[in-house]
């Protein structure tokens, strides 16, 4: 895992919202079509419209996130779920607790 890239997935004020929203999705996104978003997360369409940003400015946000291991993917037919990557932020603790 990249520092400097997890802290360049960091240094976006959208992008630590989306971390934030994905801590709770059931709290801060509306019912789905795939509601289960302990196991397959938060369709790519309702991040886009929380965020009010164009689908295309969310999803590089996304791929970024997920490069630095701070979130993952799962498709279901044609669309794309996120959720947190629990292991990437227990990392992210990890060093920053003992490397900073």
């Amino acid at each position: 895992m990249d520092q400097v890239e997890i802290f360049k997935a960091l240094s976006n004020k959208t992008r630590l919202q989306i971390l934030n929203w994905l801590k709770e999705p059931a709290t801060n996104f509306p019912e789905q079509l795939n509601p289960d978003f302990e196991n397959v997360g938060v369709c790519v369409g309702q991040i886009q419209m929380k965020a009010g940003l164009s689908q295309s400015t969310i999803s590089e946000y996304l791929s970024i996130l997920q490069r630095a291991n701070l979130v993952c993917a799962t498709r279901v037919g044609q669309w794309t779920y996120y959720k947190r990557s629990e292991e990437g932020i227990k990392m992210l603790n990890q060093i920053i607790s003992t490397e900073l």
